[in-house]
């Protein structure tokens, strides 16, 4: 599902901030070599995504599924000179396409890296989060949701992608679509959840900002 029409979507695009050249680099080298390359999160949610970084200038971020690294050079635009950007995917085969672009980009002393679980790793990590971007296994939401939450404190921002799924969520549901299932039942709990406040922003497949409070 288009949320909106190609011809407004490039418009929205050509009237935000221009793409960095080294992520155009990224997004055609993912496109290239990678599979399912759409998974990329691309210039304007990218820009989006660079934009609230900036606005919390966070000293720590946690970022649950890399993929080729693009989003994650985005909320590295937002750190503090001392801030760190953990950064965990369980795909191993993607570290070199990632550590090239992050030594290119500068960001590499501030980016830590982890292959594996998320579940495994995020409660070994001895850290508070200012910003979570959460973009991996739509099944396991609610479950990367209840581990970091413990890892952050009030004010921390916590960011969920494809919460819209291609517009699955508002189309009568296949019993045996589990990932829709996970979504519809994540989106609700984050709405009604007392620990956070919660708006669903329609940017590509849907992005929810939530706030603990």
């Amino acid at each position: 599902m288009h949320f909106l029409s190609p011809l407004l979507e490039n418009y929205i695009a050509d009237n935000s901030q221009e793409e960095p050249e080294l992520l155009k680099e990224l997004t055609r080298e993912t496109h290239l070599k990678v599979l399912r390359p759409r998974m990329i999160t691309g210039h304007f949610q990218g820009r989006v995504l660079s934009m609230l970084s900036k606005i919390i200038n966070p000293s720590a971020i946690l970022e649950i599924g890399t993929y080729t690294g693009y989003s994650a050079l985005c909320l590295a635009e937002g750190l503090r000179k001392e801030g760190r950007l953990h950064t965990i995917d369980i795909n191993e085969e993607l570290c070199d396409i990632q550590q090239r672009y992050f030594l290119r980009s500068g960001f590499a002393p501030q980016i830590v890296q982890h292959i594996g679980d998320a579940l495994d790793i995020i409660p070994t990590l001895d850290t508070v989060f200012d910003l979570v971007f959460i973009d991996a296994e739509k099944t396991s939401y609610d479950d990367y949701f209840e581990a970091v939450i413990k890892k952050t404190r009030p004010g921390s921002i916590i960011l969920s992608d494809n919460v819209l799924w291609s517009g699955k969520v508002v189309e009568p549901l296949d019993a045996k679509d589990k990932a829709t299932e996970s979504l519809l039942k994540y989106n609700s709990k984050l709405k009604n959840d007392q620990r956070i406040e919660t708006v669903v922003l329609p940017i590509r497949d849907g992005l929810t900002l939530s706030r603990v409070v």
